[in-house]
C-alpha cells in the first residue's frame, strides 16, 4: 500500500460521456483519478486526453469480483478512496411495459442500480476503515429520478431506487464521516443524449427536440460537490437544461 498526497477519486463509466468529462475535471482539479468502465480502448483514449493523474483500470460494475478488485487497486495504489462517482449507467428502447422482457428489464437494473451498490458497497468498505476515515459517495440519478419520460419504466424504476440508495447511505454513513449525495442531470450534450436533438417521445404521443446543456455544467456541479469538507453536503442536486421540459413532463 502506497500513500498519496493527493486525494483519490473513482469515476465508473469513465469511458465516454459525463464521465470521462468529470474524470478528466478532478484530474485537473489534483485529484487522482481511477476509471472504471469495461470498454479499455476508451478508457486510455480518455486518460490520454486529459492531464494530471488519471488512471485507467477495467471494471465491470455487474460483477462482483471485478468491483471488489477496482478498489483493492485503488488502496493497493494510493492507500485509499476519498471520492466514488457513481456514474455507470444504461437506459434502454422507448417501450410500452408489456413489450418490455425480463432480459432487458434485468440488464438495466444490474447496471444502474446493482452497480451502484456494489461500488457503493466497496467505497463504504475502505472508507469506513481507513484512517483518515471517511469519504464521499456522489451517485448519478437523472431528472428521470423525479419524472418519467413515456416508454422508460426500467430506466426510471432504476433512477427512484438511486434515490433511496442515496439517502440510505448518507444515513448509514454519517458515523464513519462518509458523505453520500445525488446528482440529477437533464440533458448534458453527450453521445447518450445526440438523439435529443433529432427528437425524442413526449408524454402527449408526439416526437420533439429537447434542449441540451453543455457537459461542462454537470463537471461544475461534481467538482463543487466534490470539494466540500465532510462536514457538508449536496443531499441532492438537480442540473438541467434551462429550457428543457421538466416541470411540465407527465
Amino acid at each position: 500500500m502506497v500513500a498519496t498526497t493527493s486525494k483519490v477519486a473513482v469515476v465508473t463509466g469513465a469511458s465516454s460521456g459525463i464521465g470521462a468529462a468529470c474524470s478528466q475535471a478532478l484530474s485537473a482539479a489534483g485529484w487522482t483519478v481511477l476509471m472504471a468502465a469495461r470498454r479499455v480502448e476508451s478508457l486510455v483514449a480518455v486518460a490520454a486526453a486529459g492531464q494530471g493523474s488519471l488512471e485507467p483500470v477495467p471494471t465491470d460494475v455487474t460483477d462482483e469480483s471485478s468491483v471488489r478488485a477496482l478498489f483493492d487497486t485503488a488502496v493497493d495504489r494510493h492507500g485509499r478512496v476519498d471520492l466514488l462517482f457513481n456514474n455507470a449507467g444504461r437506459g434502454a428502447f422507448a417501450l410500452d411495459v408489456d413489450d418490455l422482457s425480463l432480459t432487458e428489464w434485468q440488464a438495466v437494473v444490474d447496471v444502474n442500480l446493482t452497480g451502484s451498490f456494489l461500488c457503493t458497497r466497496e467505497a463504504f468498505r475502505v472508507m469506513r476503515q481507513q484512517r483518515p476515515q471517511g469519504g464521499r459517495i456522489i451517485n448519478n440519478g437523472s431528472i428521470s429520478a423525479h419524472v418519467p419520460r413515456p416508454g422508460s419504466i426500467a430506466y426510471t424504476a432504476t433512477k427512484h431506487a438511486i434515490t433511496g440508495l442515496t439517502k440510505s447511505t448518507a444515513l448509514d454513513g454519517r458515523r464513519y464521516d462518509i458523505a453520500c449525495g445525488q446528482i440529477d442531470i437533464g440533458n448534458a450534450a453527450t453521445d447518450m443524449t445526440a438523439q435529443m436533438s433529432a427528437g425524442v417521445p413526449q408524454p402527449d404521443g408526439s416526437v420533439r427536440a429537447e434542449p441540451v446543456m453543455d457537459v461542462s455544467a454537470v463537471t461544475q456541479a461534481v467538482l463543487y460537490m466534490a470539494s466540500l469538507p465532510l462536514t457538508a453536503n449536496v443531499p441532492t442536486m438537480v442540473v438541467m437544461a434551462t429550457k428543457m421540459p421538466f416541470g411540465g413532463r407527465g
